[in-house]
C-alpha cells in the first residue's frame, strides 16, 4: 500500500502540474466567525487524487506501505510546478473489499472526500484495518466518480489510483462502463496490481488503466519500506518541535486540530525516525495548509481579519490583547515559521543528496511505481520537477 499510495500521489501531482496554469483570483477576507465553504475556488488549478485501497485480509502489506510512504509522496508532489505556479493538492480516500463494510453497497466506504488537510488524510489512512471480503473494482471506481466533486475545470489534473489483487472484472458494475464514465469526467484511472505483473495483465488490471490512458503497475505489497537515515535527521526533528510552536490555534476546532497535528507526528515516528523527518519536510512545504485552525495561516491566506476576531475565538495567550498586540504576535510567529521552514529546506536538500548515494537499485514497490508514472505523465503535460 505504501508504494501504491506514493505512486498515486506522485502521478497526480505531476500530471496536474503539467496542465496549463491559471492565475488565482484574490478572495475577500472574512471574519473568524463567518462560514466558508470547502469548495475549490474558480480559476484555481488543482491536482485531485482519489485513492481506492483494497482492505481485504491479503492487503495488510499494501496498507502498511501507504502509511509509511505518505510523506514521501507528498514531498515529491510539492516539487511540481507549472511555469512559476504550484497547483493545490486534494486527496480522497476509499476502502473496498472489506467484510465489515455494507455488502449492499458493494463493500465500499468513502473514508474521506477530497481534502487538502494532510493531517486528516494521515489520520484516516492510519485508521484503516483489513478484513476478508469481495473486491469490486468497477463499482468502487464508479462510486468515486459519482460521489466526489471532480469539478469541471479542464486545467485540473484528476486521477484515480486503485490498488488490489483480485480480478478487475468482479462485481455487478463492468469496469469498462466505469472507465467510459471516467473519460467523460476527464478522470484518468491508474491501476496497481499487488502481485505478479503478468497475472495482473490476465486479470484485466492493465486493460482497466489503458481504457483511460492511465498507467498499469504491479508491485510487491509485502515488501517492507526501507527508510534511510541521514546525518541531518536529528537537526530536522529538532526544527519540527520549533515549527509546532509557531502554530496559533483559534476558533472552535483549534485545540483539537493542534492535538491531531501532534498525533500524526507520533504516527510518523512510529515507523522510523526517517519517516518522522519526511513528515517534517512535508509540514514545511506549501501543501501543508491549516488556515481553518491556525491563525498564522489564516491571516496570511486572508481567511480572517484580525480586526474582526472575537475574544472567545482566541487562544489563552491572546485573550484580552489589543488588535495591535495580536497582529504583532501573529507576525512574529509567521517570521519564525518562515525562518524554520527555510532551515528545514536547506537541511533536507543535503539529506536528499546523502540518501541518493545510499539507495540501491529500484524495486517494484509502491513509491517507485508511482514516481515513475507521475513523471512520465508530467512530460506529456510539459510540467517541470524541481
Amino acid at each position: 500500500m505504501k508504494t501504491y499510495f506514493k505512486t498515486a500521489l506522485l502521478c497526480a501531482t505531476l500530471a496536474a502540474f503539467t496542465t496549463s496554469c491559471k492565475a488565482e483570483n484574490k478572495k475577500e477576507p472574512i471574519a473568524l466567525n463567518e462560514t466558508k465553504t470547502n469548495n475549490p475556488e474558480p480559476n484555481k488549478q488543482f491536482i485531485k487524487v482519489a485513492l481506492l485501497l483494497d482492505t481485504s485480509n491479503s492487503m495488510d502489506g499494501l496498507i502498511d506501505q501507504a502509511k509509511a510512504q505518505l510523506w514521501d509522496i507528498v514531498n515529491e508532489l510539492s516539487y511540481a510546478k507549472c511555469g512559476t505556479s504550484k497547483p493545490n493538492l486534494e486527496i480522497a480516500l476509499y476502502e473496498y473489499g472489506n467484510d465489515r463494510l455494507n455488502g449492499n453497497e458493494g463493500y465500499i466506504r468513502q473514508v474521506l472526500a477530497f481534502s487538502d488537510d494532510l493531517d486528516d488524510i494521515s489520520k484516516e489512512l492510519f485508521s484503516l484495518t483489513t478484513n476478508g471480503g469481495e473486491e469490486y473494482c468497477g463499482q468502487v471506481i464508479q462510486t468515486s466518480l459519482n460521489q466526489l466533486n471532480w469539478g469541471k475545470n479542464a486545467d485540473d489534473l484528476k486521477l484515480i489510483f486503485i490498488a488490489g489483487n483480485e480480478p478487475f472484472t468482479q462485481g455487478k458494475v463492468n469496469y469498462k462502463d466505469a472507465a467510459a464514465n471516467a473519460n467523460e469526467k476527464d478522470v484518468t484511472v491508474n491501476t496497481i496490481f499487488c502481485g505478479n505483473y503478468n497475472q495482473g495483465v490476465s486479470s484485466q488490471w492493465k486493460d482497466g488503466a489503458q481504457l483511460t490512458n492511465g498507467d498499469y503497475m504491479a508491485i510487491n505489497q509485502d515488501k517492507a519500506t526501507v527508510h534511510i537515515a541521514s546525518p541531518y535527521d536529528d537537526a530536522i526533528l529538532i526544527l519540527n518541535k520549533k515549527l509546532n510552536k509557531t502554530y496559533v490555534a483559534y476558533g472552535a476546532k483549534g485545540s483539537r486540530k493542534m492535538a491531531l497535528q501532534a498525533e500524526q507526528d507520533m504516527n510518523a515516528s512510529g515507523y522510523s525516525k526517517a519517516n518522522a523527518v519526511k513528515r517534517t519536510v512535508s509540514k514545511s512545504s506549501h501543501l501543508y495548509k491549516n488556515k481553518s485552525w491556525d491563525l498564522v495561516d489564516a491571516v496570511e491566506q486572508e481567511e480572517v481579519v484580525i480586526e474582526t476576531i472575537n475574544d472567545d475565538e482566541l487562544p489563552t495567550e491572546l485573550k484580552g490583547k489589543s488588535k495591535s498586540e495580536i497582529k504583532a504576535y501573529v507576525d512574529t510567529k509567521s517570521k519564525d515559521r518562515e525562518r524554520i521552514q527555510n532551515e528545514i529546506a536547506d537541511l533536507n536538500a543535503k539529506r536528499v543528496v546523502h540518501i541518493s548515494k545510499q539507495k540501491s537499485e529500484q524495486t517494484n514497490n509502491l513509491e517507485n511505481a508511482m514516481t515513475n508514472a507521475i513523471k512520465e505523465q508530467a512530460k506529456r503535460k510539459k510540467y517541470t520537477w524541481k
